[in-house]
This record gives structure tokens, sequence and C-alpha cells, in this order.
């Protein structure tokens, strides 16, 4: 097979997009491909973007490897902070006109916007990550969800055995139920180990304002705070905002806990990489190549799936060997969730 080609639309104004898909027409005949027979797969990242070393990477990530291992031609659009639907509608009607087929919305703030622009181009799929409530609409919309609170139990149980001054933090980049699975989880595994455990929790903005997930000096600051107040371990879900919690925390020589990606492994933290206890692993890369393969072989089902612990949709990672002492409890603890002996809070 040969290598997908991907382009690239950034910061595209809500009435260049509009004009872009009335321009366009209606939807094509054959619901996408070009002449040469490749799939064309559009993908619309959330606030931050291919680069921002955390959620949106994951999702371009499995883009990448659908582009090496199937026969695709891919194009991105970002989205920009505090942007009304309209413009997500609009991006994603753009995408749709031009035989994009399948699309991919990335993130939850996406959910509506595609129940909506989904009904207007029925012979296209259309994917949510993260779809809100775990809910979509119409015969040709997924959704992927993820059971984060059962990875951030997972390492919130890390944190709380690794922890000397027995207080931890949790930094949520926006206060949405979303970004509260983390939080639930987090503290319940925390306390399931270690029962006397403080959890310091802060969320950096509140919506409808998302600079929380992309502003890494408001991680920056929330760190600062929590180690002033004795925090040695700290967990982000703040998407790009994150990396300024993990170089912080890192910076000051304590643990920090990595989310989506396996944190240890990116560039951009490579000089706090052994301040890096673990992340929490949320395979939204595998949803993503999921979803393109099943258009591709045409085994497409519409409505949600569920990533979790059982079906390795979520998880921790052991990059540099930080909780290799604390893995066994770990692992006792998943077997412990997957069998249902343990009921994490939290859950969509």
């Amino acid at each position: 097979m040969r290598r997908g080609f991907r382009r690239t639309l950034v910061a595209v104004t809500s009435a260049a997009l509009v004009l872009s898909a009335s321009a366009c027409g209606g939807e094509t005949a054959d619901g996408g491909g070009e002449g040469d027979g490749a799939l064309k797969v559009g993908l619309a990242f959330d606030i931050g973007g291919r680069g921002d070393q955390s959620f949106n990477d994951s999702a371009a990530a499995g883009l990448d490897r659908a582009a090496k291992e199937l026969e695709i031609d891919t194009e991105e659009i970002s989205a920009k902070p505090d942007e009304p639907d309209s413009d997500k509608e609009s991006r994603l009607r753009l995408l749709a006109n031009q035989g994009y087929n399948p699309i991919i919305g990335v993130g939850f703030a996406y959910t509506a916007s595609v129940n909506k622009v989904a009904k207007e181009f029925p012979d296209t799929k259309f994917l949510v990550v993260d779809a809100d409530g775990c809910k979509v609409e119409g015969a040709n919309v997924g959704a992927a969800c993820f059971a984060e609170e059962q990875g951030s139990f997972l390492v919130g149980a890390a944190a709380a055995l690794t922890s000397e001054t027995g207080k931890i933090g949790f930094i949520g980049g926006v206060n949405v139920p979303l970004i509260q699975r983390f939080e639930a989880g987090y503290e319940a595994g925390a306390k399931e180990v270690e029962p006397d455990t403080e959890v310091q929790a802060k969320y950096l903005t509140q919506p409808p304002n998302f600079n929380g997930f992309k502003d890494v000096s408001l991680g920056n600051e929330a760190a600062k705070g929590m180690l002033d107040d004795d925090a040695d371990v700290i967990y982000h879900a703040a998407g790009g905002a994150g990396i300024g919690v993990i170089k912080t925390v890192g910076g000051a020589g304590k643990w920090a806990v990595g989310v989506d990606a396996d944190q240890y492994n990116q560039p951009a933290l490579a000089e706090v990489k052994d301040h890096i206890l673990t992340s929490m692993v949320k395979r939204v890369d595998l949803a993503v190549y999921d979803f393109v393969k099943s258009v591709s072989d045409e085994t497409f089902k519409a409505g949600p799936k569920q990533y979790n612990l059982e079906n390795d949709g979520v998880g921790f990672a052991t990059s540099g060997g930080h909780i290799d002492d604390h893995k066994a409890k770990l692992e006792e603890l998943k077997k412990g969730i997957i069998s249902g002996e343990i009921t994490v809070p939290g859950g969509a």
C-alpha cells in the first residue's frame, strides 16, 4: 500500500469555511474518494491541534497509522479557542462537501455539530471521539468513548504509593463532566491504597472558556501552587496546558503524571522525562484507527464503542521504570476493576 497523503488547514476562519463549503455544492455522488480509489479521511482537531503532545497528538497518531497501513488520503483542520458551534459545523461541512468520507471530530465539543451535520450527509460516516455522554445520533455516526476513570484510578494508586508527603495533586484543563471523571478516578485510586492521602484539585478554566486545554502558562501557575502546598505527585488532564504542569513539576524535582499518550516518550518533555512517574494512556489513536479501518473494510457500525481496561483502551505507562516497584499492585487493582470487584466512581 502506498503511504497516505496528509494536508493540513490551520486557523481557518468561519467565513472562509462557509464560503468554501458553499462553493463546493452538495454532497459528492460517491461519498468520497478520488480517481485512484483512495479513501479520503477528514479529521477536525480539538483546540491545540496536532502538536499538543497529548490528546490531539494521540488522535493524529491513529490517523498516521491508518495512512501508513491503508490506502487513504487525509486532511486536517484545527479548532480555535472559544469558537461557536457554527464554526465546527462549517468545518465539518467543508470536509464533507470536498468528498471526505469518513470524517472525525476530535473532542466532546464536536458532538452536537456532528449530530447535526451528519443528517445533511447521510452517505458520509462520522466519528466523535469523546462524544458527550457517549451519545450520538444517526445510522452514519459512531462514538468512541473511554473509561478515563479506570485508567485514572490506577495512576492515582501509583501516585499515592510514590508520594512521600501524603499530598498529591490533580489539575484539570476545563471544569466539565469529562475531566471530572479523571479527577474522580484518580482520587479513588489514591485512597484505595493510602486512605489518608490528601488530594488537591484545580481546574484551569470554566466553560465556555476552553483555554485550559491550551494555555501552558495556566498549567505552570497551577502546578507551582500545588508544589508550594507540598504536593509531590501531580496528575494533569489538561491537554496542551499540561506541558506547563509537567515541566514545572519536573523542574522542581517532583513527580508528574501524564495523560492520554505516554508522555515520557515525547520530545518536548525530554528534559524532565525522568520526573514523569507514569501516564494514564487513553487510546484515542486506537479509536481513530479502528474507525477508519471499519469504513475501509465496510464493517462500520453506528453508535458508541467503549474503550476501557478490559480491551486495553485505557491503561498506564511503564516507561522509565519509575513504577516498577508498584506494577504488581497496579495489575492486581486492574484485575479487580475488570472483574467488578472494584467499582470506580465517575463512570459515564
